[in-house]
């Protein structure tokens, strides 16, 4: 075999090393964009533990059936494509959708939300959904709520009977 075959062999397990265990990815097409907003951009991924990387269309074509997922339309990888993947199944669309509107340059191709491919639109419809912090937070004051209007309740009673 060929010493190039042999590197893109490679090439093609390290991209299914690294997407395996992601819980969500995002493909997108980042036509458009300057080096300084891209550097931006990977900062705020980078902050938000989400990995961004370009890899080329044929190799990650290869490790997504590799790795089962096919059911995909070909014609996304046509053009150039960036990867946003995390173990998050909400910051890479949050992060990506983020910068789209700012920049007005990138698109959605497509994604993958715990091995299933998901549509632009859901991947856009994903990214309004609050971070899991925040949604803690939400479900813990829906929770709390009850317990404190007790207590005032019974505080205001006990103010009465004063």
């Amino acid at each position: 075999m060929s010493a190039n075959l042999e590197l893109k062999k490679e090439l093609v397990e390290g991209i299914k090393a690294e997407l395996k265990d992601a819980k969500s990815i995002v493909f997108v097409d980042y036509r458009g964009i300057t080096v300084a907003e891209d550097t931006v951009m990977r900062k705020e991924f980078r902050e938000n533990g989400v990995a961004y990387k370009v890899f080329k269309n044929r190799l990650l074509v290869r490790a997504l059936n590799d790795l089962g997922i096919t059911d995909y339309d070909p014609k996304m990888f046509e053009g150039t494509t960036a990867v946003a993947y995390s173990a998050d199944e909400v910051a890479p669309a949050r992060v990506f959708c983020k910068h789209q509107k700012e920049l007005d340059k990138m698109a959605v191709k497509f994604g993958i939300l715990n091995g299933k491919v998901v549509a632009k639109e859901q991947v856009e419809a994903l990214a309004k959904i609050p971070s899991k912090d925040v949604l803690v937070a939400m479900l813990l004051g829906t929770l709390n709520a009850p317990v404190a209007a007790l207590a005032r309740a019974l505080n205001a009673i006990a103010e009465k009977q004063n």
